[in-house]
């Protein structure tokens, strides 16, 4: 053995010349921990995340304080209901670093704080990878005493209350910029005395819904307006899209149910359901929600077969976003069934059919890893589509535009017909957006080039803003950019393609148009980079600019008719009953400054036809029973207000 008191002194620089991780490695549980306490799933419960290593970009020095509290992230551990402060867990305690973290426990608030921050990490990391640029919240919105705009000031980090709320809850605050996880006795332990709680923050899917509730708000903050009844849908299946697939994205927890179901995941398993034990613990039978079946009245699971006229029934925003869950879903398990044909026919000796018993060990890895492959490219997809929808007025025929849209920029070869997939499962759940000729791949994409050879001046854009950039200035740079392309559409050459974008500066625009003296105004509300792999492999960076206009509308056409009909000044002075608001996504190249996409909503700002549409849907009238609030008034409720009650169960 050497003895290392007698190396030479230049060797003791070189030992400590170690390069800091990339992550550190951090235990949570796998789905529930009602999972650890069975003897058949406790050995699958248990699952270590790769969480980045967050630095000083300029030191590379660990920024990461007890509490959690990160570059996007504060736990704050307070319990009103208990009047406590929970310790906060020092990630960077040595011996934690050592074990991969505190061992997962119901008992230990200080692994709650660690588990909410490694999940929620987690899937920032997604939506990074997915977007190719550093994620931020929505900014808080600063009001005078009268409650007249001021300004909105940036938000650094999204707080996260553990232990916020003694109820069976847990919901985004817009106002708040935080997550509040609430706990509370299951109605069986009600029942029987028990004195045990269901954290909600213990639960996977829980955390990841609402986090991506979150990050959604920070892209698409006009999608907080219902407009129609898939708007606040698509915000609770998106939710439930991003943490179903980030299980089936993670081939170890993948392996257990492939081997229970023997490759077929269109049967019942865990990772099918979402927020598994919250649903028990509230006296529902399986999971809260599930994608792929559900179970009846007497306890029996049936899987869901797609029906292309339940989408017209359903407007509760649950029941009715559950239906482009299981669309989604359909389509991951017609590419996986697709991907695995090769393996079946290898492992059945040409047949297909798979022998009686369990299935070898390496067939199951190679089944994890191509069901894998296939929820992570999904997951990259669906969340890579936010940059393809329209502004405002989102419809679920317009995120599967969206989605075909953003994979053939990706990838020009569907050498698995990824698309075609997404385009038959949408279609057998009646799924179908408006305006296109015939339902293929073809006419759902959005077209890459215009009619007019669109440049945007090269001095406008900075694109300086990217996986490494610092998240302050990238907020800037969106204020930047914003100004910039504000002055070129209202003051210079971009004026020409007004009508190209679906915008109007026309003087003779209904009076009730939203103006900045007599002309219309035009609000520049985004413009971010995407920074992406092309099909070579090349690095393909755009420009996303979301524009709108608005409109103030009245629940009585009579009343909009009159209002339209004067002056512009007793227009502009009116109190709308809501705001209608219409607008367009511009994609640009930055390379050639050519707008390669104009996604524009359905008509412009003056379409009365498309205000008359919102306004039947928010009186209700526009769809059978009543809009997506039902019960309340939708305009006197807050956001927090909503999201708080459509979240409690």
């Amino acid at each position: 053995m050497k003895d290392y008191t007698e190396l030479p002194s230049d060797h003791y620089s070189n030992l400590n010349a170690v390069h800091r991780p990339f992550f550190r490695k951090l235990r949570v549980f796998a789905n529930d921990p009602s999972l650890a306490n069975s003897l058949e799933t406790a050995s699958i419960n248990e699952v270590t995340l790769k969480v980045i290593w967050e630095v000083d970009r300029l030191s590379g020095k660990s920024i990461l304080q007890p509490g959690p509290i990160g570059e996007y992230l504060e736990v704050i551990d307070y319990d009103p209901a208990s009047r406590a402060f929970y310790a906060p867990v020092d990630l960077n305690n040595p011996y934690l670093l050592a074990q991969d973290g505190l061992q997962p426990s119901e008992e230990n608030p200080q692994f709650h704080q660690q588990m909410v921050y490694a999940v929620a990490m987690t899937t920032i990391d997604f939506f990074e990878q997915a977007l190719g640029r550093v994620i931020l919240w929505s900014p808080r919105v600063v009001k005078d005493e009268n409650g007249r705009f001021l300004r909105e000031d940036y938000v650094q980090r999204l707080r996260i209350y553990p232990h916020a709320l003694r109820e069976a809850n847990a919901y985004y605050s817009i106002n708040k910029k935080a997550i509040l996880f609430g706990y509370f006795k299951s109605a069986t332990q009600l029942a029987a005395g028990a004195s045990n709680f269901v954290f909600t923050c213990l639960s996977q899917d829980i955390i990841v819904h609402e986090l991506t509730h979150a990050l959604l708000d920070g892209i698409h903050p006009r999608y907080r307006e219902t407009t129609n009844p898939d708007v606040h849908a698509f915000h609770e299946a998106f939710a439930d899209i991003i943490a179903l697939f980030q299980h089936f994205s993670n081939a170890a927890v993948l392996e257990d149910t492939i081997r229970k179901t023997r490759g077929n995941l269109s049967s019942q398993n865990l990772l099918g359901k979402l927020a598994q034990e919250f649903g028990e613990a509230i006296g529902h039978r399986g999971a809260l929600r599930d994608a792929i079946g559900y179970t009846d009245a007497e306890g029996q699971w049936h899987e869901s077969q797609p029906d292309p006229t339940k989408l017209a029934g359903t407007i509760q925003p649950h029941a009715r976003g559950s239906i482009l869950v299981a669309a989604v879903f359909r389509s991951f398990l017609l590419i996986y069934r697709s991907r695995i044909q090769d393996l079946l026919r290898i492992a059945s000796q040409g047949s297909g059919k798979l022998a009686p018993g369990e299935l070898h060990p390496d067939l199951v890895k190679r089944l994890s890893a191509e069901a894998a492959k296939v929820a992570r490219h999904i997951l990259i997809a669906c969340i890579r589509a936010l940059d393809y929808c329209p502004p405002v007025d989102i419809s679920f025929g317009d995120y599967l535009r969206a989605i075909i849209t953003g994979d053939i920029d990706m990838e020009k070869e569907d050498r698995y017909h990824y698309r075609i997939a997404f385009v038959q499962s949408f279609k057998s759940w009646g799924i179908q957006p408006g305006g296109i000729r015939n339902f293929s791949v073809e006419s759902l994409s959005h077209r890459n080039h215009l009619e007019d050879n669109i440049e945007v001046d090269d001095y406008i854009l900075d694109n300086n803003w990217n996986l490494y950039a610092d998240r302050r200035e990238a907020y800037k740079c969106i204020s930047k950019n914003g100004a910039n392309l504000h002055k070129w559409l209202t003051k210079g050459r971009g004026q020409a393609f007004l009508k190209v974008f679906g915008l109007t500066m026309e003087a003779s625009a209904a009076p009730t148009v939203r103006r900045k003296g007599k002309y219309p105004s035009i609000e520049v509300h985004s413009v971010r980079p995407a920074l992406r792999r092309g099909p070579r492999n090349n690095l393909v960076t755009d420009i996303v600019a979301e524009i709108t206009q608005a409109r103030k509308g009245f629940f009585d056409p009579l009343e909009q008719r009159r209002i339209d009909a004067g002056s512009i000044a007793d227009a502009q002075a009116a109190k709308a009953d809501f705001i209608f608001r219409r607008g367009c996504t511009l994609i640009i190249d930055m390379i050639t400054q050519k707008i390669r996409y104009v996604i524009k909503t359905e008509g412009d700002v003056n379409d009365d036809h498309a205000l008359d549409k919102v306004r039947r849907y928010l009186l209700g009238d526009a769809v059978k029973g009543a809009n997506a609030f039902h019960a309340t008034n939708p305009f006197e409720e807050s956001h927090d207000e909503y999201f708080a009650r459509i979240h409690r169960h």
